[in-house]
């Protein structure tokens, strides 16, 4: 074990210790409030009475960290793998529980975000930024039974802020290394019959290489970004309701190949719609809402010829649809008992245009029009006996146009000690997940893929210390998956050839010793394999941690962040065939303080990677150094 972990271990073990020792000395009478949660169950549900493990990130914290974009937000908690090719605005995968990147839902407002052109039917989260988002919800474990194909391993929800009150303004600007500008203005605010959010920013950054400076990289890649965000809701009175939410991103990213590349441009559009209607009746005892929701990318790729690369160029264009209308139905039929059923029904399709000249002569790959339609049918019964005991217990039924119908379903159950404020908890659930249109149609697709499958369970523990200032947590997992779609060199085509496993450990801590100093801590541990090979999966840190350190001292406050990242496997792309190789562990210091200098006005600054650590989360690609910030917002 190397130093850099024993130190991080026995720190959190200290903390842990810390925390647990202090629940005797600390005043109980403050108590924060408990966060509701969504995602879920599809009910808004206290977070204390859910079997699933989750973890919510308040508006509060994400403005705390200074972080622009949703994944820097998401490293370093539980279970978590965030993995960039290069600097901002390149490729970013989330790997949860040691899963497939395309195994993790990524959801705004509830639309789902997955780019049917893409080879896994991911989402790219290199263009999602923080602009008018209230909290993310993030659901760990398999999630079908509720979300259908694609929250196999996992849901991450992106929510958006809804207005209340007078009108409120705000406008920042921010500059700092690297070249770098970023704007940002909003405008919220509502009634009891409407609210209303909206904010724009824009982005740039010389950034850095995406190639990695020990490969002799010498060219900055540089970034562009442009977004706006809005919430708009009507409502006559509490028993119905109308919302429309919308998100647009525009990105120019530079990046590179296997070596410097000056002139290969990705550009980047984005769009996510949705209008929903809430109805209840009954005093409640039965609601319903119905929504309609866009999901629409557009991705072209183009690397001319140039010094570098004298005899190669190329042209890609992926564009990609989903549109998709929903229904829930909510009936109360107890106290203690609600039932859940919906409807889904759901059309996605995909053009791809590849055209590229190399050495070996020109080559031309295209599909156009490719759909797939999947209608899903759910079920999902929650219970609540008295205050001590919550349970789930629920189904589903996918029909896809393609390869049929997949059955999942799902069971939860937690259980409150009160005495001693200790939650016991278990989880058992299947997943699945659909082959892409890249995967079934494209010059390597094969039209006769099975979809994946999944079998997961969680357990685990959660204490309360220090009359609810503070808490612990463990939890133990297990994801076993099935005819994973891998592509075949032999056959030079897709197929179903795998079977891998994830087990791990989460360990989570929390703290609040006085009033606005919030301490937390966690530690994720995991063993992923390829049944077939026996090896670990790639890019999958079998140790990892985040700590934070956040101080609301009225006036302004500071940040501090701590993410370790152990070793990982990955593959050697310079060389035919590819090598295994180990890519070295890592820990990033951030830092972040702002200030309140006049009524209205906020200076704010900050460090990232306060230790100029030098790293690769891919294999040959490159990371950023050093970085220090500072901006001015003005609110009113």
């Amino acid at each position: 074990m190397n130093m850099k972990w024993k130190f991080l271990s026995s720190s959190l073990a200290a903390f842990l210790a810390v925390s647990a020792s202090a629940a005797n000395r600390i005043d109980d009478t403050t108590v924060s409030l408990e966060p509701l949660v969504i995602t879920a169950t599809r009910l808004e549900t206290p977070e204390r009475e859910l079997a699933s493990s989750v973890t919510v990130i308040t508006r509060k914290e994400i403005e705390a960290s200074q972080k622009s974009s949703v994944s820097e937000v998401l490293r370093g908690h539980p279970a978590l793998d965030v993995v960039r090719t290069g600097g901002p605005g390149s490729n970013v995968a989330v790997f949860t529980r040691g899963g497939n990147s395309g195994h993790t839902l990524v959801m705004i407002d509830g639309v789902e975000a997955a780019d049917p052109s893409s080879t896994d039917r991911s989402y790219d989260l290199a263009h999602l930024n923080v602009d008018n988002v209230e909290r993310i919800e993030i659901i760990r474990g398999p999630q079908s039974t509720l979300y259908g194909s694609d929250a196999i391993g996992g849901v991450i929800n992106v929510i958006t802020k809804k207005g209340a009150g007078r009108p409120k303004f705000f406008a920042l600007t921010e500059g700092g290394a690297y070249n770098t500008s970023r704007a940002e203005a909003g405008v919220s605010g509502g009634t009891g019959r409407m609210n209303y959010s909206v904010e724009g920013s824009r982005l740039y950054t010389g950034a850095i290489s995406a190639q990695a400076k020990r490969l002799g990289a010498t060219e900055r890649d540089g970034y562009g970004s442009s977004s706006l965000s809005g919430r708009v809701g009507l409502a006559s009175a509490e028993n119905w309701g109308v919302d429309v939410v919308s998100r647009y991103a525009s990105a120019r990213s530079q990046i590179d190949s296997t070596n410097d590349d000056p002139n290969y441009n990705v550009d980047n559009r984005q769009l996510f719609l949705r209008t929903e209607g809430r109805l209840g009746l009954r005093d409640g005892f039965w609601k319903q809402k119905a929504g309609v929701s866009i999901t629409d990318h557009d991705r072209d790729f183009e690397n001319p010829v140039d010094t570098l690369n004298p005899s190669s160029s190329s042209r890609d264009s992926y564009d990609s649809r989903i549109l998709k209308a929903d229904w829930q139905s909510d009936l109360r039929l107890h106290p203690a008992n609600t039932l859940t059923t919906g409807v889904e029904t759901e059309r996605e399709s995909a053009e791809i245009n590849n055209d590229s000249v190399s050495a070996f002569g020109p080559y031309s790959s295209k599909f156009t029009d490719k759909v797939a339609r999947t209608n899903g049918y759910y079920a999902q019964d929650q219970i609540r006996l008295g205050e001590s005991f919550f349970a789930t217990l629920g189904g589903r039924l996918d029909d896809h146009d393609r390869f049929g119908s997949a059955a999942t379903y799902r069971v939860t159950s937690a259980y409150w000690f009160h005495p001693s404020a200790t939650k016991f908890k278990a989880t058992y659930g299947t997943g699945f997940k659909a082959p892409s249109l890249f995967q079934l149609y494209s010059s390597f697709g094969n039209n006769t893929l099975d979809p994946e499958e999944s079998v997961g369970w969680d357990a685990g523990v959660e204490q309360q210390i220090a009359g609810g200032r503070g808490s612990l947590g463990a939890t133990y997992f297990r994801n076993d998956f099935d005819r994973l779609i891998d592509y075949d060199s032999a056959s030079s085509s897709y197929k179903n050839v795998r079977e891998a496993s994830t087990k791990g450990v989460e360990l989570l801590g929390s703290f609040r010793p006085i009033q606005g100093l919030v301490l937390k801590a966690n530690h994720t541990v995991t063993d992923t394999e390829d049944k077939s090979t026996g090896q670990d999966l790639l890019r999958r840190a079998k140790q990892k941690s985040g700590a934070s350190a956040s101080w609301d001292f009225g006036k302004g406050d500071t940040h501090l962040g701590l993410v370790y990242v152990g070793k990982r496997d990955d593959l050697n792309f310079n060389v035919y065939p590819a090598p295994r190789v180990i890519l070295a562990s890592y820990a990033l210091v951030n830092l972040g303080a702002s200030y309140e200098v006049l009524p209205h006005l906020r200076l704010f600054g900050r460090v990232e990677n306060a230790l100029d650590k030098e790293y690769e989360e891919v294999f040959g690609y490159g990371s950023p150094g050093r970085g220090f910030y500072a901006g001015v917002k003005a609110a009113f």
